[in-house]
């Protein structure tokens, strides 16, 4: 199946200050290669032809260093908030305003993580585009400097919103998720708006939680 994905890039980048200060922060080397890179070529190898990327903060700069996405085997589409609204739109923000331009069910991957063990494997696209579920996000561990962690695990694999699992913890959102587009579909576009929120909100819902994973 081809899948769509949409990568966020439209940060500041406060905390890398003063390195994103003339650099937008997914264009920062890592190991050789900007941290944006690093995820169009995973996009690439796991099938995803379509890439959209929004901007806001030096957005010129990006554009210019990824072009059209054709070296990658990919097709980026910009979705351009600095031009368009004068700033950064937050999470779901972003992801409202690009909708018309991503599929149904797409990748969601936040620019400024490195990550060079992931697979985008298409088969976890596939059953999640089958499962009528708003969004299934990749957990991890909690890092020291977020020791509260995000959200706790059902037996199930149900996030919660509220407490934690049977395993008695919480766990971190690693930035990467599968996204369903009627997740966001309620925010105008143009909008500013976080993506927890709703995934909170959804996780609350008995029909509607979303299903979260530790990453493997």
């Amino acid at each position: 199946m081809s899948a769509t994905a949409m990568i966020l890039a439209a940060g500041r980048g406060e905390r890398m200050r003063p390195l994103t200060d003339r650099v937008p922060k997914p264009l920062l080397p890592v190991h050789g290669k900007p941290l944006i890179v690093w995820h169009l070529e995973a996009l690439a190898a796991g099938g995803v032809r379509e890439v959209v990327v929004n901007t806001a903060w030096l957005e010129e700069q990006l554009v210019e260093a990824l072009g059209d996405g054709s070296r990658w085997g990919l097709a980026i589409r910009w979705s351009r908030e600095g031009r368009d609204h004068g700033g950064a739109l937050e999470t779901a923000g972003g992801i409202a305003k690009a909708l018309p331009l991503l599929a149904e069910t797409f990748w969601l991957v936040s620019a400024d993580i490195h990550v060079p063990g992931f697979r985008f494997r298409a088969d976890d696209a596939e059953r999640f585009a089958a499962s009528g579920q708003l969004a299934r996000l990749w957990l991890v561990p909690n890092p020291s400097f977020h020791p509260q962690g995000d959200f706790g695990l059902a037996a199930d694999g149900m996030g919660l919103a509220e407490g934690t699992g049977p395993d008695g913890q919480r766990w971190t959102y690693a930035n990467i998720a599968l996204c369903r587009a009627e997740l966001c579909a309620g925010i105008a576009p143009g909008t500013v708006a976080k993506l927890a929120p709703l995934l909170f909100a959804g996780m609350r819902e008995l029909l509607g939680r979303a299903d979260v994973l530790p990453r493997r």
